[in-house]
């Protein structure tokens, strides 16, 4: 029996619609802040090691122990939601992830520092499912479309804020204060996006099936061990050298994600609530989108990766001088994703096959600006503006087209979905991609370095025209 959800009633008077842009500015501030802390550790890491002492696996497991929990939580985040209700769930993470961040800034050890990050990934994982919910339940029609597109749009500039933003608090170093900043600029947002979601974020509303609903322990223990096992090795991989343990523990993360689906299945047939409705995979559009979400998200990944490697690396760009460079990318991406449902409706479903074909000239074309060592000069401006643009086509539609067709009762479930397959992407991205040009980085020449990322600006072209194939054939109706 399909079940329907209570939702507030918006009306139309000016106080509500200021209201919702408060709202939305709120979960939305929140999103950005959780992906800036993916991206912003990354450049105050060799600061971090210094000052630490740490290890390599130390310094490995501070940069990525927040991304690890995060993935391996999230759809969990987003089924406490829908038990506990969104808005408690949200300020609950938010107030976790803030108190994190704090404790992270005044560690004093490599491991006191990896276990607060842990926590800081565990509390963006209660929060962040919740943005998307809470869109799909506080905004309709156009005003939903508008609210998904910003959304899209604060996933792409986040990733290069967040480099900028590394570089200049570390290169200011406030104080003495060296990489602290990093993590303490998170305490007065938080702090401010605590006391503006207690006041615009409306109070939950759930009926007694949503409030009752189980957690699905035994799911939830086969997601996140499946989910475990293959982020580990994405992010360790590398710098370990791809040891056997690593290709074992993918081999395991997909026999446990073939066992979490049986169990999930046969769970539904017997009436229970699975983690994942089985419906919701099969809902119009979910699978396609999902795919090409995680290609979007793992050529953006994987593009943001290797390039700041080689500006920084091959070129001797400063950190903050290769995050700026990024700002073309950032900017075309945050633009289009705003305006692209305002083009005429007849290119509208072109859109995502289009934008990967752009994103990938563009790969090739910045890769040949950049080899033999060359800076590229104003061409490449342009070129990474076209990437910007091109992976915003692929992505903000293949969002938007992807929740319309969910029920509000499954937005829970969807937002978790997607938000792991975002995740998930931008991993794969990195070690698929960054394990390329690592690789090559030791061939003999003088500019190993720019022939690298010629060779992954090949790979990104060849991983977009994949993603732009899944819109080439029709499916019967």
């Amino acid at each position: 029996m399909t079940t329907t959800t209570t939702r507030p009633v918006l009306s139309k008077d000016g106080g509500t619609d200021n209201r919702r842009r408060l709202l939305l500015a709120a979960v939305l501030a929140a999103q950005f802040m959780a992906l800036l802390d993916v991206f912003i550790v990354n450049v105050a890491a060799p600061t971090i090691r210094t000052e630490l002492s740490a290890s390599g696996a130390g310094l490995q497991l501070v940069v990525a122990g927040y991304t690890i929990a995060y993935a391996v939580l999230l759809v969990t985040g987003a089924r406490l939601g829908d038990r506990l209700g969104h808005r408690r769930t949200y300020l609950g993470g938010l107030a976790l992830f803030t108190a994190a961040s704090l404790a992270c800034g005044l560690a004093s050890g490599t491991g006191q520092l990896i276990a607060f990050r842990l926590v800081q990934g565990a509390g963006a994982a209660l929060m962040i499912p919740q943005v998307l919910s809470l869109i799909q339940r506080n905004f309709t029609g156009e005003g939903r479309v508008q609210a998904l597109s910003a959304y899209s749009a604060v996933l792409a500039t986040g990733a290069a804020a967040g480099q900028v933003a590394g570089g200049v608090l570390v290169s200011a170093d406030l104080f003495g204060s060296g990489w602290r900043p990093v993590f303490l600029v998170n305490v007065p947002i938080g702090l401010v996006l605590l006391a503006l979601g207690a006041r615009v974020l409306p109070r939950d509303t759930r009926t007694e099936p949503e409030r009752s609903r189980p957690l699905d322990l035994p799911g939830l223990v086969l997601l996140a061990a499946a989910v475990s096992l293959l982020t580990v090795p994405l992010v360790l991989g590398q710098e370990e050298g791809w040891p056997l343990w690593s290709w074992l523990s993918l081999a395991a993360s997909l026999v446990l994600l073939a066992a979490f689906g049986a169990y999930e299945s046969r769970l539904a047939r017997r009436g229970g609530a699975p983690l994942i409705a089985p419906h919701v995979l099969r809902a119009p559009g979910i699978g396609r989108a999902a795919f090409r979400i995680g290609v979007a998200m793992a050529v953006n990944a994987g593009f943001l990766f290797t390039i700041t490697l080689h500006l920084q690396g091959g070129l001797g760009y400063s950190a903050l001088r290769a995050g700026l460079t990024f700002a073309p990318a950032a900017v075309v991406f945050g633009v289009i994703g705003l305006t692209w449902r305002r083009w005429p409706a007849r290119v509208q479903r072109f859109l995502v096959p289009g934008g990967f074909l752009v994103a990938a000239a563009a790969a090739v074309v910045m890769g040949g600006l950049l080899k033999g060592g060359d800076s590229g000069g104003w061409a490449l401006h342009p070129a990474l503006a076209a990437m910007g643009g091109g992976l915003a086509l692929a992505f903000s539609p293949a969002l938007t087209g992807a929740l319309a067709g969910v029920r509000p009762e499954d937005a829970a479930d969807a937002s978790g979905l997607l938000a792991t397959v975002t995740q998930l992407g931008q991993l794969i991205g990195v070690a698929t991609f960054g394990t390329l040009f690592l690789g090559r980085l030791d061939a003999p020449g003088a500019h190993a370095s720019a022939d690298a990322l010629w060779a992954c600006g090949l790979a990104l072209a060849a991983a977009s025209i994949l993603g732009a194939s899944t819109g080439l054939v029709r499916r019967p109706r």
